[in-house]
Formats: C-alpha cells, sequence, structure tokens
C-alpha cells in the first residue's frame, strides 16, 4: 500500500486529473476502474473521479510499483539545462511578468526545442528556490498567456496552483485585456472599428481563407482596432482580439482594405507581410513616448 497527501497545490483539481499529472502510468479510464474496485481510496473510502481534492486529502493505493512510476514527470528537456535570464517587468510571491523577445517560442515546438520561455522561467524560479520538482506531485509553473515566436511583448506565468486558476479565469472572463501594438503598411479609412468575418482553416495545407460569408467549415472572427499614428504611409494600431483565431491579426488587415469583388481572401506569403510586426501591450503603455510604441515602429 502507497499512500500520498494532498499539498495546496494539488488542491482545487479533480482527483483523476490530479492522479494523471502525479502518476503519468495511470490514464483516465484505469483511473476510473481502480477507484470503482477500491484499488484506490480518497480518506480511506471509495472516491469517485470527479470529486474536487482540498488540501490535506489522503490517497490510498493498493497498485504495483511500476503503476506509480513517477519517472514520465519532467521527461521533456530539462528546464535545468538552459539559460536563466529573463526580462522580467514584476513579479511577487504569486506572478511573474516577462518581455518574451521576438525569436523565443512560449513552448517546445516540433522542433523539440528546450530554450522555451517556459523553461527559462522554470530554471530561474528553481535557483532562486521558488520552485522545486521533487517536492511537487502535480504542479509545474505555467504561463497563462501565448504569443507567437515571432511576437514579442508580455506574457504572464503563475508561481502556484491557485493564481494560476484565477489568472485563468480572468482572462476567460475578459477581466484582463491584452492588446497587441501593430505596424502595417497602408493606411486604413476608419481610425477605429470592429472587424467581422468568417476564417476557414486548413490544417493540412497551413493556410486559412477569409470569407464575409458564414458556412459550416469556417468560424467567427472580431477583431477591435484603433490607429494611434500614422507615419511613412504605414499606421500603428492597437489590437483587441475579441475571439483568437490563427492568424487573426494578419487576416484582419488584409480583410480591412481587400477588393469586395470576390468575397474571400486567403492568407499567402505575400499577404503576411501587410501586418509586419506584432506586440503584446497594456493600455497603460501605449502612450506616444511608450518602449512598446518606440519598439514597434523600430522593427
Amino acid at each position: 500500500m502507497t499512500e500520498i497527501t494532498v499539498t495546496k497545490n494539488d488542491a482545487g483539481q479533480r482527483a483523476d486529473r490530479f492522479l494523471t499529472k502525479a502518476y503519468p502510468n495511470l490514464s483516465l479510464p484505469l483511473i476510473c476502474k481502480l477507484m470503482r474496485k477500491k484499488r484506490i481510496k480518497l480518506n480511506g473510502a471509495r472516491t469517485e473521479p470527479n470529486v474536487k481534492l482540498s488540501e490535506g486529502d489522503v490517497f490510498r493505493f493498493y497498485l504495483s510499483d511500476e503503476l506509480l512510476d513517477t519517472g514520465g514527470r519532467e521527461k521533456t528537456a530539462d528546464f535545468r539545462e538552459v539559460p536563466p535570464e529573463i526580462d522580467v517587468i514584476y513579479e511577487d510571491e504569486n506572478i511573474l511578468l516577462c518581455d518574451k523577445p521576438v525569436g523565443m517560442v512560449v513552448h517546445e515546438d516540433n522542433d523539440n526545442t528546450s530554450d522555451t520561455l517556459i523553461n527559462r522561467i522554470k530554471c530561474c524560479l528553481w535557483k532562486q528556490g521558488e520552485y522545486d520538482p521533487e517536492s511537487e506531485q502535480s504542479f509545474v509553473p505555467a504561463l497563462c498567456n501565448r504569443i507567437d515566436r515571432n511576437t514579442g511583448g508580455i506574457v504572464i506565468a503563475a508561481k502556484n496552483a491557485e493564481s494560476l486558476r484565477v489568472l485563468n479565469q480572468k482572462i476567460r472572463d475578459r477581466e484582463l485585456v491584452k492588446l497587441y501594438l501593430c505596424v502595417v503598411q497602408g493606411e486604413l479609412p476608419k481610425r477605429a472599428d470592429t472587424l467581422t468575418a468568417y476564417l476557414e482553416k486548413l490544417s493540412d495545407e497551413n493556410r486559412v481563407i477569409v470569407s464575409d460569408r458564414k458556412t459550416p467549415q469556417n468560424r467567427t472572427i472580431l477583431t477591435k482596432y484603433r490607429v494611434l499614428e500614422t507615419r511613412g504611409g504605414n499606421s500603428l494600431l492597437e489590437v483587441d482580439l475579441l475571439t483568437g483565431r490563427t492568424h487573426q491579426i494578419r487576416i484582419s488587415r488584409m480583410w480591412g482594405i481587400r477588393s469586395s469583388a470576390t468575397g474571400s481572401t486567403e492568407a499567402t506569403s505575400s499577404t503576411r507581410r501587410s501586418a509586419t510586426t506584432c506586440r503584446r501591450c497594456t493600455p497603460t503603455s501605449c502612450g506616444s513616448s511608450s518602449p512598446l510604441r518606440r519598439a514597434a515602429w523600430s522593427t
């Protein structure tokens, strides 16, 4: 028999979700079966997969050591092997905000790049003594928002499970405003507007098609913008993505200036250049002298 106690960072999640994180060899169907047969008990009694855990709860396992092997955790690239240097904008005991540079990925991609933003953050917290993977059963520091490799800007990381849940909920409820600074070629007919279109993603062909007609295959995209400044035939926009779709800023920019003759537009290598740079910011950082605004023009 093996016994573990639920910690503060483990509390608040479903029992089955916690167990799949703590023990990679336990699948969700297997957990349900083992709970039904009372080979996994919570606080000495039979439990259900959807029970929410509290700090101090005790799991008892009547299972083989093989099933309870935790060697699968942190099998991805070891964060301790990457440099810990990050540009921290704000930090307290719960969260960390950093400025991600253009060219860095936030998570490992298809190239299995180990030098990612989240790995740098983990390494930084580990060196500061704020994160010890050996003492955690299910939690790892996590990002609350993501931006593309070729986009720079503010990324929020949660240092504990409670902060991660709170921030994710605030983002879902749109209590936390996320804006982009975007330099585009040309001038827009309106200083501010909300663009509506319909986007179909063709994953196999690595492209998207946008249209003014709703079909069963496409999804609505809503993009709100305002022009902050025009200079040399280019425009600096503040963009609020009311929906989050693939290439939405680029697509919305093309849609705003497209010829209405065809009723549809396709994202290609040439038209993608219509949006030349993006940078995530906060409303207070978009003043005329803000570093983010100057950085967007200089790209």
